[in-house]
């Protein structure tokens, strides 16, 4: 075990009091067996301190042997307690922060390329590819070899491009959803649309600007003439040169190019400029700059690529045909399908308790048949049954994604009242299955019945089973769980089965051709065709079942009318394949072979998603990632399209890899998303290293976050001396050039079209919560004079999961504001997960909370709240004239949106440091910790008793401080009415990206029961008007009961008086 760090600085940071000045002691471990202790400079890179090393080691016996240095590298286990290989030399020992100062010098055995992007994939990704390598399955092995070749051929293909095709697919520019070839003007009024657009030029190594008047519908290379003409005129005629084909325009302050010869108006930036009715700042980037970074990639690329195309593999010998295997169809198998269940082992239950285990066949969550149980076993932790189990449905009649789900659960005696708390989890799950007998679940495991190449498993297999249990289960079995077993074997319960031969043949499901001749003979041997019973009455029915909200149940009249009439389903509703799918008989092969002679077969749902474009495919990528966790199988339809389009763009790339990587810590999604990660680096090379010194920086921001959690536990006795050291400490931390180098010239993990050049030190603090979140302050690289602050969050215990909560909700009340609702100005921040319970946030400038405000007007912390004037006179001192008024319309407009918005969601917690506001007037909430109603509560009392917070303050902001403005007030309701039915409309959306987000580990969204309040909030089920008559009830509550919300604020501004 490594030291106990006493003092505020560890092992690795410059200045520790665990070491010298500027040297470590690193213990060497040689191949030859020579052990050498020796003083190597803290900040020197691997290859510097091998060289040391090399020249030590020449004093030493054996040194002959060693051979050449470039024949060696160094292994280390790293702070992860996972080994380790140091292939990238140019790193510097104080980031790689070995777990023990310990170097073992190896010899290298493949070529130096491979090796080297191997060891920059493992450390990206969070795990080492030596780890995967070593994983005894055909499937992960036949993924990476398939995913390899696409990749190589992804990256010899990207060397084949100009650099104009380069920049068009790696930096698509952002254009707004469904532009096409009309201009969108969405969210733009007429005015706006038809008046001249002003626009300031940048020129590229120049301070020099021009402000230019521009149609809206003028495109990119002609804004660059008329730019360019706009030079000559001031720099005279030795500037004639100067031609548009030299360059691209660019975003100002971003690495974002607006390619193409689109209108202005339908770039994504171009638009938000307009609506907030801000000038446009572009940027003439000289092509050869474009050139060079281009240039750098395909560097990048041939170093590995070229490398081994130039050597490519000899051919194999031709194999010799021997006898064609001979397989069987599934559905020639109608022998009742059976297994053996051997015995359980490592059984977690007390001794009293009688073991059995439930057997469920399961197509999605829909059972195939009757579970089958077995008999009573007890023991300790060993149970030997060695009985069949034997299911109501034939081998034949397997569908191709029937899973196999196990629940092993206790059986107990009732207890009239539980006087121990050692099992109090238990009462959670308890369910009374018979008379004075209670079952209690104590562990479950899920496997397919056919593998990844759609052959029936047989032989002996040992599943690790999961101990941790959702909400809801069916008949005490978890078929929506994940297929992969618990990789933590060494406490876990352990079932052995055995899946039997059928067959002395390979029994395997049939291919899709196949399939559909099975349709097509069914249909010919049909008495009639499969045609719709047709009638007003069937439609009007089939209509009403259609609308209604995707998780409402269906009942079995309902999914044979469906069924019957699914050709008419798929014509007149096209949203009507969940429905269809649900309908299906699957424990029926001929039902099954059926469905897909409808036209939108289910596979189409993954090829439709090319048709979106790359701004619509961002807005739900996390919720497909969160489907990932439902696929049985590596190589799926999914994993292709995300992988396609995420190397076709560089943006939708870098979020992939974050929802990928933040999620790496989770065992039943580690090796999966680790064969997606290593796919996606394989075939976007040159993003590696821009990756890698994301994840290093975030490591740096985790050390000195951890430094101040630890200066401020060893000052608490004194909160103005713990304040002082720990602000000491970090600023000493963030000006080592460890730190600084690291932290330096990376793209913002937030928005990677933001290059961040520096760390403002001098205006970086920590903020005073219990996990000392970081609030790091950058410059921006690409405009001087500006900055952008970032909260690093890191251990927050559950609410580390807010960080994906708070992303998920900041892109709903996106999709309110672009959604055609130009009405409310919703102010969207930033937010991502970068790890286990760790992830950023933006920094919202320009804005402070109401909490401050109302301090700051205030003498008195408690009459603070009940100032009505505080926050219209905030607005006054940063605004005046026209723009005081056009401030208060943005607050008008952004307040109506999440008003609606937070009612929807159920949003709680909402104090008045929860709330900010802009200095150019717009309102916007943060910290979503509590959702779909579970507000927080004090002695059994809620703290939220109204549905949304509009308190008379805001009022009097929206009445422009005249109270009897009627007009203004009128139109605000007007506006939350208008945003509420938008929402309405897309209610089955959001349910199902809700619902999508049950296994994404959210601790108020775990079963289907917690989406219920997103449907009552949204009236589903109701038409418009008996809707809005439920809304304007609750909007006349929340203003009635808004003194309740002054009461709560004035509480929380007296217990926490955050004046600065």
């Amino acid at each position: 075990m490594p030291p106990a760090m006493t003092n505020l600085m560890d092992l690795w940071a410059a200045h520790s009091q665990l070491s010298g000045e500027d040297l470590v002691t690193v213990d060497f471990l040689l191949p030859t067996g020579i052990y050498i202790q020796m003083d190597v400079p803290r900040e020197a890179t691997i290859q510097h301190i091998k060289l040391l090393l090399w020249k030590q080691a020449q004093s030493y016996p054996l040194f002959p042997s060693l051979g050449e240095m470039e024949g060696h590298m160094f292994e280390c286990v790293n702070q992860a307690a996972v080994h380790e290989e140091l292939e990238d030399e140019t790193r510097r020992l104080c980031d790689v922060r070995p777990f023990w100062p310990m170097l073992k010098l190896v010899t290298r055995n493949c070529g130096r390329a491979e090796r080297l992007l191997d060891s920059k994939i493992g450390v990206l990704i969070g795990k080492g590819l030596h780890e995967l390598d070593a994983l005894q399955d055909q499937e992960v092995k036949d993924f990476r070899s398939k995913m390899f070749r696409i990749s190589e051929e992804k990256m010899q293909r990207v060397q084949l491009m100009t650099w104009s095709e380069w920049l068009q697919a790696c930096f698509s520019p952002q254009l707004e959803p469904g532009g096409g070839a009309t201009p969108v003007t969405d969210g733009v009024n007429d005015k706006q649309a038809e008046a001249s657009l002003k626009v300031t030029m940048h020129f590229d190594q120049s301070q020099d600007t021009a402000s230019l008047k521009v149609w809206p519908s003028t495109i990119p290379s002609e804004l660059m003439e008329q730019a360019l003409r706009k030079w000559l005129t001031t720099h005279g005629p030795e500037e004639e040169g100067r031609q548009a084909e030299q360059y691209v325009l660019r975003v100002s302050d971003k690495l974002e190019f607006l390619c193409g010869d689109h209108p202005l108006i339908q770039y994504k930036y171009i638009k938000a400029c307009l609506q907030a009715k801000e000038c446009p700042h572009l940027t003439l980037v000289q092509v050869s700059t474009v050139q060079a970074m281009f240039e750098k990639e395909i560097s990048a690329i041939g170093a590995v690529v070229n490398r081994k195309s130039s050597n490519p593999p000899l051919p194999l010998p031709p194999k010799r045909r021997g006898p064609s295997q001979v397989n069987t169809c599934v559905w020639e198998v109608s022998t009742h399908f059976k297994i053996v269940l051997i015995k359980g082992s490592k059984v977690n239950a007390e001794e009293t308790a009688k073991i059995q285990v439930r057997a469920g066949l399961f197509h999605g969550t829909e059972l195939l048949c009757k579970p089958a149980v077995s008999s009573e076993s007890s023991g300790r932790s060993e149970h030997v049954w060695n009985r069949t189990l034997e299911f109501d449905i034939t081998v034949s009649d397997l569908p191709r994604m029937a899973r196999l789900c196990f629940a092993v659960y206790a059986v107990m005696d009732k207890v009239k009242k539980q006087k121990s708390t050692k099992n109090a989890h238990i009462n959670k799950y308890q369910t009374i299955r018979k008379s004075g007998k209670v079952h209690y679940p104590v562990a479950w495991v899920n496997t397919m019945v056919f593998d990844y190449k759609g052959q029936l498993k047989t032989g002996d297999i040992i599943l690790h089973s999961w101990s941790s249990f959702p909400d809801e289960l069916e008949e005490m079995l978890n078929p929506i769980g994940t297929i992969q077993t618990n990789p933590y074997t060494e406490n876990t319960t352990a079932l052995h089965i055995h899946l039997p031969d059928y067959n002395p043949h390979t029994i395997l499901f049939p291919p899709f051709d196949k399939i559909l001749e099975k349709a097509a003979e069914i249909a010919g041997s049909s008495d009639c065709l499969p045609m719709g019973r047709g009638g007003k009455k069937f439609h009007i029915e089939l209509k009403e079942i259609m609308e209604r909200d995707p998780l409402s149940q269906l009942c079995e009249n309902e999914k044979d009318l469906i069924w019957t009439l699914r050709y008419d389903c798929m014509e007149n509703f096209p949203q009507s394949l969940p429905k269809l799918l649900l309908s299906v008989k699957w424990s029926k092969h001929e039902d099954m072979a059926q469905v897909h002679t409808v036209p939108r077969e289910p596979v189409l749902c993954i090829d439709s998603g090319n048709k979106l474009v790359d701004e619509e495919l961002s807005q739900y990528l996390l919720q497909l990632v969160q489907v990932l966790r439902y696929e049985p199988y590596y190589d799926c339809a999914l994993t292709r399209f995300l992988l396609n389009r995420a190397q076709c763009n560089r943006n939708i790339g870098h979020f992939l890899f974050w929802h990928l990587r933040s999620e790496m810590h989770m065992p039943a999604v580690a090796v999966q998303f680790s064969l997606i990660l290593e796919a996606y680096c394989r075939g976007s090379i040159p993003h590696i290293e821009v990756l890698k010194k994301q994840v290093e920086a975030l490591s740096k921001l985790k050390s000195v976050n951890e430094l101040i959690k630890l200066g401020t536990i060893k000052n608490a006795r004194s909160k103005t001396k713990e304040a002082m050291l720990t602000k000491e400490a970090m600023m000493t931390c963030l000006r080592q050039s460890g730190y600084t180098e690291t932290l330096s010239d990376l793209h913002s993990p937030l928005n990677p079209s933001v290059l961040l050049s520096g760390i403002n030190v001098e205006k970086c603090r920590y903020m005073d919560s219990k996990m000392k979140p970081l609030w790091i302050v950058y410059n921006n690289k690409l405009l001087g004079g500006d900055t952008l602050g970032i909260i690093f969050k890191n251990g927050d215990g559950t609410r580390g999961l807010d960080l994906t909560l708070t992303w998920c909700i900041s892109m709903l009340l996106m999709m309110i504001h672009w959604n055609k609702m130009c009405l409310c100005r919703i102010v969207p921040y930033g937010c991502l997960a970068t790890g286990d319970r760790s992830g950023l946030i933006e920094v919202v400038s320009s804005a402070d909370t109401i909490a401050n405000i109302q301090l700051t007007s205030s003498n008195v912390a408690a009459a603070a709240a009940f100032n009505k004037d505080a926050l219209l006179n905030w607005l006054k001192e940063k605004n005046s004239g026209d723009a005081l008024e056009k401030a208060i319309e943005e607050f008008t407009l952004s307040c109506a949106g999440y008003c609606v918005a937070t009612y929807v969601l159920g949003i709680g917690d909402r104090h008045s440091d929860n709330i900010m506001v802009r200095s150019t007037g717009q309102l916007f909430h943060i910290d979503f910790g509590h959702i779909l109603g579970n507000f927080k509560s004090k002695f059994g009392i809620k703290r939220e008793r109204v549905p949304f917070i509009l308190t008379h303050d805001f009022i009097h902001v929206i009445q422009q401080g005249k109270t009897g403005n009627t007009e203004k007030f009128g139109s605000f309701r007007n506006y939350c009415e208008q945003a509420y039915l938008i929402l309405r409309r897309n209610g089955n959306l959001f349910i199902t990206l809700f619902a999508l987000m049950l296994t994404a580990g959210l601790p108020e969204l775990t079963s289907v029961k917690d989406i219920q309040y997103l449907k009552d909030s949204l009236a589903l089920g109701k038409t418009d008007d008996e809707a809005l008559k439920q809304f304007r009830q609750k909007f006349d509550e929340a203003l009635r009961e808004s003194w309740t919300t002054k009461v709560n604020w004035m509480a929380h501004n007296v217990v926490k008086d955050n004046r600065s």
